[in-house]
């Protein structure tokens, strides 16, 4: 039986793994990353024009990063070297620029591929400059981070930032099509735990044909969802607590909270649970947002998130984390204001702008005879003893006017705290005509 690409495998060939095997040759081959490779995209514009940038693929695993620096190497006739950020030091770049520059002196240019070129420190980043920019080599790395905040700014402005997508299941179904033609049988699964396997793999093509494989090794039997989780182990989620995907996922949360969209927000607090992030992280961040987000429109909000972190720290996991749940909920469903939030931000502008004015004297304190005879605690009017419980005098520094940063919505709580805001204004002025009379 011959493979996919026409050439009959030896007893070796046959040993490979799966993926390896099919493995394109040819960049027409590759799937889940059309964005790139097809009419338009940034690659094949590159390849029309017959030349290849130095560039950095970022993306998650399983996405196809090495197959394709391979094929371009072959694309644009250069030699393919590659090494790895885990592995090789200062020592054994060396060697590859040296043996490049050979190369070069003989005609032949070379493609470096650097798989996790996040992992090198500053200093070895920036050893890739001058052979780059001389053009010794064209640089192609990989990496499963953000490049904004794990490369130099120096290496990716001689860089163009290609983003790899994770793979959906339109494209695992062809890789799935290609490892039964070459099988040469439909893989033995009923259609609920053909989707389940698809679910499985979390966007990761290599993850994805190595379960193919393993359900093609466990014989002729057709398996149904639960004995094909009995057969293989879930995909760990690609989630990095420290990482790109951390910021990404709370601030899915976030926003989901923001929007009220409840169903959103429990599904990305889920995903970071079941990433294995900290529930105690997660609870400040609801704190924040009951805060930042919700503020005066609930002010129970507030206590609610503080609740969700007391409940989950005397529960621990995973009861606690139904606390948690029922907070997002909570604040999900919540009236939205950010007017406190803007409250405080404008009124410490206003501080900064107008330093360091004394409080009106008719509300300081006299404890000494000196400070009566400054005047002091002068005329100062006793609210409860005043008509409405509203004395209506300044409180703001004599030589300042009188600033509005609380903006009250039309939501929740809100509605309320307006009307009384709009009350006290209207008796404030009142007061100030009574007393200009």
């Amino acid at each position: 039986m011959s493979d996919l690409f026409g050439s009959s495998p030896d007893e070796g060939t046959a040993n490979r793994p799966l993926a390896d095997r099919l493995r394109p040759s040819s960049l027409e081959e590759v799937v889940g990353q059309d964005h790139l490779l097809k009419d338009g995209g940034a690659l094949s514009r590159m390849l029309e024009a017959g030349w290849l940038a130095s560039l950095i693929f970022w993306g998650p695993p399983g996405t196809g990063k090495t197959t394709i620096a391979r094929l371009l190497a072959e694309k644009v006739d250069l030699h393919f070297e590659q090494v790895s950020a885990v592995f090789s030091g200062v020592a054994d770049l060396r060697k590859v620029f040296d043996a490049a520059k050979i190369r070069k002196s003989n005609g032949k240019s070379t493609l470096l591929f650097v798989d996790e070129i996040h992992r090198f420190n500053k200093s070895q980043q920036d050893g890739f400059l001058p052979f780059v920019e001389d053009g010794t080599i064209t640089l192609v790395g990989a990496t499963t981070e953000n490049p904004s905040f794990e490369l130099n700014g120096a290496l990716l402005s001689r860089c163009q930032v290609l983003v790899l997508e994770r793979h959906e299941e339109d494209s695992l179904k062809k890789l799935l099509e290609r490892a039964e033609e070459l099988e040469g049988r439909d893989i033995p699964l009923d259609e609920e735990a053909r989707s389940s396997l698809f679910a499985l793999a979390d966007g990761d093509g290599r993850f994805f044909l190595n379960m193919v494989e393993t359900v093609f090794r466990t014989g002729e039997e057709v398996l149904d969802k639960e004995r094909l989780t009995d057969v293989l182990s879930k995909k760990a989620p690609s989630y990095d607590k420290d990482g790109e995907g951390h910021y990404n996922l709370i601030s899915a949360l976030h926003k989901s909270l923001r929007g009220s969209d409840v169903d959103a927000a429990l599904y990305w607090f889920s995903r970071m649970i079941d990433g294995g992030e900290d529930p105690l992280y997660i609870t400040r961040r609801l704190v924040r947002f009951a805060v930042e987000d919700i503020g005066m429109a609930d002010p129970h909000a507030l206590v609610q998130a503080n609740a969700a972190k007391e409940a989950f720290q005397f529960l621990g996991s995973p009861e606690g984390e139904l606390a948690i749940a029922q907070t997002v909920i909570y604040l999900a469903t919540a009236p939205k204001s950010n007017a406190a939030y803007r409250a405080f931000s404008t009124s410490r502008k206003s501080a900064k702008k107008h330093g360091s004015h004394m409080p009106p004297k008719h509300i300081l304190n006299a404890p000494t005879s000196l400070m009566k005879d400054l005047g002091y605690g002068k005329d100062y009017a006793y609210d409860h003893d005043a008509e409405d419980g509203f004395s209506g005098q300044n409180y703001f520094p004599d030589d300042m006017k009188r600033e509005q940063y609380y903006h009250p919505v039309q939501r929740g709580f809100e509605r309320d705290i307006e009307k009384r805001l709009i009350y006290w204004d209207g008796l404030r002025k009142k007061r100030q005509r009574e007393g200009d009379a």
